[in-house]
């Protein structure tokens, strides 16, 4: 028996080095960004578009969201801008576990020593580098696979210095999409802010020809009943595009947290998604 499983896990470590990241063909998934504050002690951190967010705290800071594999530079640099260290990161979270959201958790993790948090239902992908992801499965991984070091689900809490957030499935786009719901305060006020995982619907096939995620229909429907009913006074997403940050925000505007309290265009977005869906789910019968 010994005899087998070694060259087996042999093979699979072999594999697992050999990354095969889809192409960028999206410059503004590595543009440069100016790194700025939010809302309290949330800054962002990320590329153009890519989104990355840091929550600080005097016990050390919370990452989320970390770009595709050449990303790690550039959000270890944000960091640095904004007067923190990389290496005070202590917790990682993502929206999602597609490659331009996690392509450089690897890295991050191993540089930081945090523990990575994930949503329990995206998990299995995450440790394979998305070999079994229903929209980029393959024979090769597409990131760096990183085994997470605690398992999410809906109602959890992720702590840390006096910060709390509040873990909020959402799935559909991935298995186990995510947002989170966290207070965040300044010498004005506190912000309830939802860093929003934006349920596009990526498949170019019918819910039941995607046989790698059999319960996709279902999960869309609960996300799309479930994301509404938030109440937040301000938000953000996974990318930037989502929540129009570019029209929002210039680099050079100060800090106005309020810039993001567009809740019309919140709505809107899942309206839009919510209108696809069922004229997908009708396509289907």
């Amino acid at each position: 028996m010994i005899v087998i499983i070694l060259p087996l896990l042999t093979c699979f470590q072999l594999l697992a080095q050999q990354v095969k990241e889809p192409p960028v063909t999206d410059h503004e998934w590595t543009d440069a960004y100016e790194p700025f504050r939010v809302a309290g002690n949330l800054y962002y951190v990320g590329t153009y578009d890519l989104t990355s967010y840091l929550i600080t705290t005097a016990k050390g800071h919370i990452l989320i969201n970390t770009g595709v594999a050449s990303s790690a530079s550039q959000i270890e640099a944000n960091i640095k801008k904004l007067g923190f260290r990389l290496k005070d990161v202590k917790i990682l979270l993502t929206n999602q576990v597609h490659h331009d959201h996690v392509g450089a958790m690897a890295e991050l993790k191993k540089k930081t020593g945090a523990k990575l948090f994930v949503d329990a239902k995206d998990a299995a992908v995450l440790r394979d580098g998305g070999m079994t992801d229903y929209y980029f499965a393959g024979a090769s991984p597409v990131f760096r696979p990183v085994k997470p070091d605690r398992l999410l689900h809906d109602g959890d809490s992720v702590s840390l210095g006096g910060t709390s957030l509040l873990f909020l499935h959402h799935p559909g786009h991935t298995k186990g999409s995510c947002s989170f719901l966290v207070d965040l305060k300044d010498s004005a006020r506190t912000y309830r802010t939802l860093i929003s995982n934006i349920p596009s619907i990526i498949i170019e096939k019918k819910f039941s020809e995607v046989t790698a995620y059999p319960g996709m229909k279902e999960d869309y429907a609960y996300t799309l009943d479930t994301m509404p009913k938030i109440s937040f006074d301000i938000w953000v997403a996974a990318h930037a595009s989502q929540f129009d940050l570019h029209e929002k925000r210039k680099p050079a505007d100060r800090y106005n947290p309020m810039l993001f309290s567009d809740r019309e265009t919140y709505l809107e977005r899942l309206k839009k998604i919510r209108e696809k869906y069922e004229k997908m789910v009708a396509e289907d019968k």
